[in-house]
C-alpha cells in the first residue's frame, strides 16, 4: 500500500517542485510519472550504496546522534541528479534545486510513512 501511495505522490510532488524551486524543471505529468518511477528504481538499485558511502565518509556521525535522515536526503539529491543526466524531460540546475526536491519527496514519503 505504501509503493502503491508513493507512485501517487510522488508525480504530484515532483510537479509541485517544478512550479515552487527554482532551478527544477518537468516537461509534463506524464515525464513527472516516469520520472518518479526511475527516482524509486535507482534508489531501490544504488541508493543504500550511496547512503552507504556517505555514512562511512561522515563517520557515521549522523546516524549515532539520530540524523540519518540527513544522510538518506543527500542520497536521493544524488539520485535525482544522476535521473537528471538520464531523462532529457526532467532537469535540474546544480544541486541545491536537486536537494530541495530530495527535501519535499523526504517530507511527502514522511507523511506516508506515518500513515501506514
Amino acid at each position: 500500500m505504501e509503493l502503491i501511495l508513493q507512485l501517487i505522490i510522488t508525480p504530484i510532488v515532483l510537479m509541485l517542485a517544478s512550479k515552487v524551486i527554482d532551478g527544477v524543471y518537468i516537461k509534463n505529468f506524464k515525464s513527472a510519472v516516469l520520472t518518479s518511477i526511475s527516482i524509486m528504481i535507482v534508489s531501490f538499485l544504488i541508493g543504500w550504496l550511496i547512503t552507504l558511502f556517505l555514512n562511512v565518509a561522515t563517520l557515521g556521525i549522523l546516524w549515532i546522534v539520530g540524523l540519518g535522515i540527513i544522510t538518506r536526503t543527500i542520497a536521493n539529491a544524488i539520485i535525482i541528479e544522476i535521473i537528471d543526466q538520464s531523462r532529457k524531460d526532467f532537469d535540474t540546475k546544480g544541486f541545491m534545486p536537486s536537494l530541495k526536491l530530495a527535501i519535499a519527496l523526504a517530507i511527502a514519503w514522511g507523511v506516508i510513512d506515518i500513515m501506514f
